[in-house]
C-alpha cells in the first residue's frame, strides 16, 4: 500500500544504516515471480548459521520440493551482483512457515560464497512483539519493482497500527516487491519483523514479528541436524569445562509441579514483586497490575493506570508501590488493603522506562530506552527529579551495588558501566556482555544473565567470568534463593537451579516443560516458595 515517505526519518536511516540494513538485503527471483528477502546469521547453540529469509509465497513449499534454482540480486541497483542457489533441501536447511505466518527460511552454505558483511545480526534476545506498541516508527528496506525507483533499493516509513499476536499492520509504504523485506524500528533500527502482504480494500499492510520465525527455526533446526547442545557440559570464558554427566539429570523434588496456577492476566506477564504484607504482585502487557490474596492466590486489587506494557515493580522502604512503564510514565501508589490511590506520577523520561529502584539513601533512580538515567529525592513527601546523566545507549537494567556505586546496563554499545554517586561519573566499565536481560546481586558477585551464557562480576575488582550455558537460549527470569543459591528461567521453559562457588556456578538441578513459553521472572516469596512468570501468561507458584 502506498504510503508518504517520512523524509526525515527516510534521510536518517539511509545514513546510519546503510552497511547493516542496506547490504543485507537482495531481490529474488524464482520463474515469474520476485520479492526481496535478507541475509541474517543467527547464533545456533555454539555456532554461527547463515540464512535467507522471505516470504512463503515468494519461496513456495513446490518450489523447494521442485528443487528449482533462485537468482538473488543485490547491490545499490537489483542487477548489480548476482548469486544462483539451488532450493535443495536434502543439502540446505530450508523451513517454510506457511499459512498466516509466510515466512520461509533458507541455509546460505560456504559454497554460495556469500560476503559476510551481507549478514545482519541475529538479536542474541528477540521477544517477538517485546516492547513494540501501536504508533512505533517503523521503515521497510527493499527493492520494489517499481518503473519509477529503476529497480534501485528503497526505504519507506510508517508505523505500527495493531498487534494480532505474532503478526502486525503497519502503514509502511509497500510496493509490488517488497515482500519479504525486513521492517525495523526507527528509534534503535532493530529488526522486528517480516513484510509479507498487502490490502488494498483495508489499505493497511501485514508483517509477521522477526522473533516468531526465529524462535521456531532454531528449534526445528536442532531436531533436523540432530545438534545435542554439548549436554552436561558448562563452559566458562576460557573454555574451561566442567564435566558432570549426571549434572542435568539430578532433579529439585520442590518443583516437580507448581502448587498454584494463576491465569489473571490476559498476555505476557513480565515482572513479579512480593509487598511487605506477604502478597504477591504481577506487571503484564496487559498494562494492569494485579495484586493477589495470599490464601486464595485470587486478586485483591488489579490496578489499571498504565497505558503500556508494566515493565517493572517494586514497593519502597516507605511502603509505596512503584511501577514503570513503556507508556515513559512512572506510577507511585498508596495500597491499603484492597484499595489504591495513584500517589505521584513521574514523567521525565521520554522513552519506555525499564526499571525504577530505591537507594539506600532512598532516593530513587529510573533506567530508560531514551538512553538517561534520572534520580529523584522527596520534597515535602512527594519525588521531584534531583539531576539527570545521560547515557551512551538504551538503559535497560540498573542495580545498586555499593553505598556509593550503581551498575547499568547500555544496550546498544552492549556494556556494563560502574557509576560513582558522589563523583557522578562512570568508573568502571566492561563491554561484551553479549546482551543483559537481568541484574542481580549476591555477596560481592553481580549476576548477568543473557543468550546462553551468566556472566558474574567481583564488584570488588570487575573481573569478569562467563559461565556458558549453550543450551538455554534466552536466560532471562533469575532470583537469590541465598547466598549460595540462584534460579534460572529460560525460553526452552526451564528453570535451573544453581550452587554459587567463588566466582563459579554449579548447575544441580532442572526442571523442564516448568511453562509454555519464555519465562520472564522468577520470585523467592520468601515463605519457602518461589514464583514464576512467563509469556504464556501464567504465574506459578512452587
Amino acid at each position: 500500500m502506498k504510503n508518504e515517505v517520512d523524509t526525515k526519518h527516510a534521510s536518517f536511516i539511509s545514513e546510519t544504516a546503510s552497511d547493516a540494513i542496506y547490504n543485507s538485503i537482495v531481490r529474488i527471483e524464482i520463474q515469474n515471480k520476485w520479492g526481496t528477502g535478507f541475509f541474517l546469521k543467527k547464533q545456533i547453540q555454539n555456532e554461527f548459521k547463515y540464512f535467507l529469509i522471505t516470504c512463503e509465497h515468494v519461496i513456495t513449499k513446490y518450489d523447494v520440493n521442485s528443487k528449482i534454482p533462485i537468482q538473488l540480486y543485490y547491490g545499490k541497483k537489483s542487477n548489480e551482483k548476482k548469486k544462483i542457489i539451488v532450493l535443495d533441501n536434502t543439502k540446505r536447511f530450508i523451513a517454510c512457515f506457511g499459512g498466516e505466518k509466510d515466512v520461509t527460511v533458507v541455509e546460505i552454505l560456504k559454497s554460495d560464497d556469500i560476503p559476510e558483511d551481507k549478514y545482519l545480526m541475529a538479536d542474541l534476545n528477540y521477544k517477538y512483539g517485546y516492547n513494540i506498541y501501536k504508533n512505533c516508527k517503523l521503515f521497510l528496506a527493499g527493492y520494489p519493482n517499481d518503473p519509477m525507483y529503476q529497480n534501485e533499493r528503497h526505504i519507506s516509513s510508517g508505523e505500527i497500527k495493531s498487534i494480532k499476536g505474532f503478526e502486525f499492520e503497519h502503514s509502511i509504504d509497500t510496493r509490488p516487491g517488497s515482500s519479504g523485506a525486513p521492517i525495523c524500528l526507527i528509534e534503535n533500527l532493530r529488526l522486528i519483523g517480516i513484510h509479507k502482504q498487502g490490502n488494498k480494500i483495508k489499505t493497511i499492510n501485514y508483517g509477521t514479528f522477526i522473533g516468531v520465525i526465529l524462535n521456531e527455526l532454531e528449534k526445528i533446526y536442532i531436531e533436523k541436524n540432530n545438534v545435542s547442545g554439548n549436554k552436561g557440559k558448562l563452559n566458562d570464558k576460557n573454555n574451561n569445562q566442567i564435566n558432570n554427566n549426571n549434572l542435568y539429570n539430578d532433579f529439585n523434588i520442590e518443583l516437580k509441579e507448581p502448587i498454584h496456577k494463576l491465569n489473571y492476566h490476559t498476555d505476557w506477564v513480565y515482572c513479579l514483586t512480593v509487598m511487605n504484607d506477604g502478597r504477591l504482585v504481577s506487571g503484564s502487557s496487559d498494562h494492569s497490575i494485579i495484586i493477589y490474596n495470599k490464601e486464595t492466590h485470587k486478586p485483591d486489587l488489579i490496578i489499571k493506570e498504565h497505558s503500556g506494557t508494566v515493565e517493572y515493580i517494586t514497593q519502597l522502604s516507605s511502603g509505596i508501590l512503584a511501577s514503570c512503564s513503556f507508556d515513559k510514565s512512572i506510577k507511585l501508589f498508596h495500597i491499603k488493603g484492597n484499595k489504591y490511590e495513584v500517589f505521584q506520577t513521574l514523567n521525565f523520561h521520554t522513552e519506555c522506562v525499564y526499571q525504577i529502584i530505591e537507594l539506600k539513601n532512598k532516593a530513587l533512580v529510573s533506567c530508560s530506552d531514551d538512553r538517561s538515567i534520572i534520580f529523584y529525592i522527596k520534597d515535602n513527601l512527594k519525588y521531584k527529579k534531583d539531576y539527570k546523566i545521560s547515557t551512551n545507549g538504551s538503559c535497560w537494567n540498573i542495580i545498586q551495588t555499593k553505598d556509593n556505586e550503581i551498575c547499568y546496563y547500555e544496550l546498544n554499545n552492549d556494556t556494563i558501566c560502574f557509576y560513582d554517586l558522589l563523583e557522578r561519573k562512570v568508573k568502571s566499565s566492561i563491554s561484551n556482555i553479549s546482551n543483559c536481560n537481568m541484574i542481580m546481586m549476591t555477596k560481592d558477585l553481580l549476576l548477568i544473565t543473557g543468550y546462553n551464557k551468566i556472566s558474574i562480576i567481583n564488584v570488588n575488582n570487575y573481573k569478569l567470568r562467563i559461565i556458558n550455558v549453550p543450551e538455554a537460549g534466552c536466560i532471562d527470569g533469575v532470583c537469590i534463593l541465598n547466598q549460595n543459591m540462584l534460579l534460572t528461567g529460560d525460553d526452552k521453559k526451564i528453570i535451573r537451579q544453581w550452587r554459587i562457588e567463588g566466582d563459579n556456578l554449579i548447575l544441580i538441578s532442572k526442571k523442564e516443560k516448568a511453562h509454555d513459553d519464555l519465562i520472564t521472572g522468577l520470585l523467592n516469596l520468601g515463605n519457602g516458595h518461589i514464583a514464576s512468570c512467563s509469556f504464556d501468561k501464567t504465574i506459578k507458584i512452587w
